[in-house]
């Protein structure tokens, strides 16, 4: 299996994340933010990707180095695990509809970060989480993965629904893009020879 632990240590957060590729979507996840730890649940659960992420900050300032740390580690533990990325199938897409909010994620496992996030939410907060975290992560998340990672809210009226229907399209544009190819299992993906 396709395997990476990833443990990073600040003066503000410290946070470990394990990965395991070619999982169930099994997640241990405890970062003390529940809405947070929500939404990288269903980012487990929907890419198919096991993931143990365990992490604590300095949640009594607020969630955002928490949040954003949690992404940068993510992202660098997938990174890891994909490896020089032969034999995948490296792009991933999805229209997620979930109730009132549907959210259209492509996503390019190219070595080349970037985001283009277009999520407006209609309030400042879900529950007590700061809906513009959402954003941060993505970001973290797309910078030390490699990724480029376009998200766009297409229609969405409750912020719960926006932000959960964003991470479970991110997760199957995932699922798709880390999938073995086996029409190119020994080829990276890439007219260039390497990602």
């Amino acid at each position: 299996m396709r395997r990476a632990e990833i443990a990073r240590k600040t003066a503000e957060t410290e946070i470990s994340v394990a990965v395991a590729l070619d999982g169930t979507g099994a997640g241990r996840i405890a970062t003390g933010i529940g809405f947070f730890d929500h939404m990288l649940d269903q980012l487990a659960r929907h890419s198919l990707i096991d993931m143990d992420i365990a992490a604590s900050g300095d949640l009594h300032i607020d969630d955002h180095h928490t949040v954003e740390d949690t992404g940068i580690a993510l992202g660098q533990a997938l990174a890891k695990a994909l490896g020089d990325k032969t034999g995948i199938r490296r792009y991933g897409s999805c229209h997620l509809a979930m109730d009132d909010a549907l959210v259209r994620c492509a996503l390019d496992l190219s070595g080349r970060p970037f985001l283009m996030c277009n999520l407006p939410f209609p309030t400042a907060k879900i529950g007590s989480f700061d809906s513009e975290l959402v954003r941060e992560f993505m970001q973290a998340l797309a910078t030390h993965g490699g990724i480029t990672l376009h998200l766009d809210l297409l229609h969405g009226l409750n912020g719960h629904h926006i932000a959960e229907a964003a991470f479970k399209a991110v997760a199957q544009a995932l699922r798709a893009a880390v999938e073995p190819d086996p029409r190119r299992a020994d080829a990276i993906p890439s007219t260039k020879g390497t990602l």
